[in-house]
């Protein structure tokens, strides 16, 4: 946190067991969706209240699914979003997203 921001950067596609990732890049962007919804929630805000998100997608094609779910979450909310063609730290993920709340 920073004055009334909420940062939660880097989200990676990491399931809380420790499995491997999702393959599909749709199902990864939820889990990271969800994984913000819950630091977010812990630091005493919410998704309602996120104003910018950044994607980083490890290719063009991915865009479709990862926007599809970043549509799901954030449709009534429309946070501002710049979304970025990358590479990634670990092959397996297609997807990592940022996001920046204010405190309600």
């Amino acid at each position: 946190m920073a004055g009334d921001r909420v940062y939660v950067a880097g989200t990676a596609p990491i399931p809380a067991d420790g499995s491997a990732p999702p393959d599909d890049a749709y199902e990864q962007a939820r889990l990271c969706l969800e994984i913000i919804g819950e630091a977010l929630g812990r630091a005493g805000t919410a998704l309602e209240n996120v104003v910018r998100t950044r994607v980083f997608v490890t290719d063009a094609a991915h865009f479709e699914g990862v926007g599809r779910a970043h549509g799901e979450v954030f449709a009534d909310i429309r946070p501002a979003n710049t979304t970025v063609v990358t590479s990634l730290l670990d092959p397996a993920w297609k997807v990592e997203i940022e996001a920046e709340a204010v405190l309600p």
